[in-house]
């Protein structure tokens, strides 16, 4: 099966691929200490190059099996973050969760926004998707201006949401709805 590459200005979107498994091991450990406030804990071997390889093989499973669109992101040959769209619904919903992170050194230079909105127009044009739920602890106000940039409207706010960084928390809810949705 062919996967998409999504090309921008600065940057390459793609699903990863084993070969890419040091990369991808890189990325993580270089951000780790970065990321860890927004994520879940991580324990050791999360960080481990078989763990990565794991990963990677989900990765493409979710992909094959249309329940996820787990893309990479790229800064010439340098893997700098990722974005997510998971636990796809077809049917009468046709919707997904969005999830994303960058490289700390990255950051505040517009790559992030540049990669979502790439995403975007992949799974609602070419997917055919309907709604793209993101959702952030309230601190994360890089989360809440590039969501809100992207045109992200706040629906909501979830108590004790998901396990971060080894306690629940709370999380505000968005939602961005195709621009033309055919009815």
């Amino acid at each position: 099966m062919p996967y998409p590459i999504l090309q921008t200005e600065r940057l390459t979107l793609r699903v990863l691929q084993l070969e890419d498994s040091p990369s991808y091991q890189h990325y993580l450990l270089d951000n780790q200490a970065h990321l860890q406030r927004w994520e879940p804990e991580r324990q050791p071997d999360y960080f481990s190059l078989q763990a990565c390889e794991a990963r990677i093989a989900q990765f493409n499973q979710q992909f094959i099996s249309g329940t996820g669109f787990p893309f990479s992101i790229w800064l010439e040959d340098r893997m700098i973050g990722i974005c997510h769209f998971s636990n796809v619904v077809r049917g009468a919903f046709q919707a997904c969760h969005l999830g994303y992170a960058i490289a700390a050194d990255c950051e505040g230079k517009a790559l992030m926004r540049e990669a979502v909105q790439a995403g975007l127009d992949y799974v609602f044009i070419q997917q055919g998707l309907h709604r793209v739920m993101a959702n952030y602890v309230p601190e994360n106000t890089r989360s809440a201006a590039l969501l809100r940039s992207l045109g992200f409207e706040q629906e909501g706010y979830a108590k004790a949401y998901l396990r971060i960084n080894g306690s629940w928390r709370d999380h505000v809810l968005t939602a961005l709805v195709a621009p033309s949705s055919p009815d």
